[in-house]
């Protein structure tokens, strides 16, 4: 096992339709206002930018993001990473009972080095952080779409 790799699956419950999770999820630049371990997204263009991200642990990640996929039919939203993780996300956004299933998935690979020096003993902790930063979207998204902020 290479201890600075890492693979993530989360999946979120939301009572809401399918397309107005996936247009939430689909405006990255809107994220600080709903997510709060995402501090500051940055567009650069319409398919790049970057993010910083601070869940419980004292540190900063940030990461230049680039769309890969957009679409909206299949529900499927996809960007590469480079940056202090350099890999992929994707979240695949479909109907499950009245409300949206959404399934994140994530496979990335630690480029920040004061991470990469505290790999082995850090590991258990970085998972606990980011744990605590997907519950974090995912209270915030269904407070957002609880107060009607899902339009434009």
């Amino acid at each position: 096992m290479k201890w600075t790799r890492y693979r993530f699956r989360d999946v979120w419950e939301v009572p809401a339709p399918p397309d107005v999770v996936f247009a939430v999820l689909a405006r990255a630049r809107e994220y600080p206002a709903w997510w709060p371990q995402v501090r500051e997204v940055t567009e650069t263009d319409s398919r790049t930018g970057t993010a910083r991200f601070r869940s419980f642990l004292p540190y900063d990640l940030v990461v230049t993001a680039r769309e890969t996929r957009n679409d909206p039919e299949a529900g499927l939203l996809e960007i590469t990473m480079t940056g202090d993780l350099e890999g992929w996300a994707r979240w695949t956004v479909t109907a499950h009972r009245e409300g949206t299933r959404a399934l994140f998935e994530q496979q990335v690979e630690v480029r920040k080095p004061l991470m990469r020096l505290l790999a082995l003993p850090g590991r258990p902790l970085f998972l606990v952080n980011h744990a605590l930063m997907m519950r974090g979207g995912r209270r915030g998204l269904r407070a957002r779409l609880g107060n009607g902020l899902d339009e434009g």
